[in-house]
Parts: C-alpha cells; structure tokens; sequence
C-alpha cells in the first residue's frame, strides 16, 4: 500500500497564506469535521461559526488552515501558524506544474503570464530560469506572501 502525503507549510497568518495557494492551485479549503456545507457555503465562514462552537479561544482560531484537491488527486495543504518569521531559504519547496507539455517559447510565455497572476494576488518574482537543454526546460522562481518559495514549472 502506498502512502499519501500532506504538505505542511509554517506561517504567520495560516488563512491568508492558505488563502493565497488557493488561487494557486485550484484547491478548495474544506468544511469543518461533521459539518455539510450547502453549496455556496463559504468554508472559511462554515469554520468561523464551528470554532466559535467549540469554544475556541477568538486568538486561536487562526492557528491552522487547509486546503484540498477538489479532484481528489493532489496531496493535502496545511498551513500552521509558528511565531517567528521564516529565516532561510526552503530545503524542500513546491513545484507548481502550470507547462510541463509545452516547450521552448511557448513554454516560457505561459510561465510569464502565470508569474503575473500569482504576482497580482502577493506573490514575488525571483528569478527566470530560460531553457537549458537537455537538462532544464525552463522555469520561473518565485516566492509566496511569506517568503516561502516555489517554482512555476
């Protein structure tokens, strides 16, 4: 049997960074344990009346977000909240997938126009990675609203 994976991300703000990978990826952030949502529903919300239930302290009810492949195929995101800043750069970091069929220009146009969504929504440009082949086809490195960096490949 194989295992499944959970990509844990440290962050001040977990809702807002969860927020942000949202739009990146696609995915959605799921209801609370035991509670359907109607459709429509916003999960965000769903969670605030469910902590405010449970008798979650209002300063701790942002101490952890998630979000999860709609299709049911791609690993599960969780953002927990740490006090301090993040200080280095990331020894593992994620590859966001956004041309990995297209090749040589065309490639690197769509990595731009991606690059400029995720810019318009907090995220950073760091650098430009032009093909390099056979070993590199290209990529963009950036940085999401925390400084935790990923690739656009």
């Amino acid at each position: 049997m194989s295992a499944t994976i959970q990509i844990t991300l440290d962050a001040r703000d977990p809702r807002a960074l969860s927020a942000f990978w949202k739009e990146v990826l696609g995915y959605v952030h799921p209801g609370p344990p035991g509670v359907e949502l109607s459709p429509g529903e916003d999960p965000l919300e769903a969670w605030d009346a469910f902590l405010e239930r449970s008798g979650v302290p209002e300063d701790q009810r942002n101490s952890a977000s998630a979000l999860e492949d709609p299709d049911g195929r791609g690993p599960r995101f969780f953002f927990q909240q740490v006090p301090e800043e993040k200080v280095a750069k990331n020894r593992v970091h994620v590859d966001v997938r956004t041309a990995p069929d297209l090749r040589d220009d065309e490639r690197m146009a769509a990595l731009e126009r991606e690059c400029e969504r995720l810019v318009a929504l907090g995220g950073r440009r760091l650098a430009r990675h032009d093909p390099e082949p056979p070993m590199s086809l290209g990529f963009i490195v950036m940085a999401d609203p925390e400084g935790n960096e990923f690739c656009l490949d």
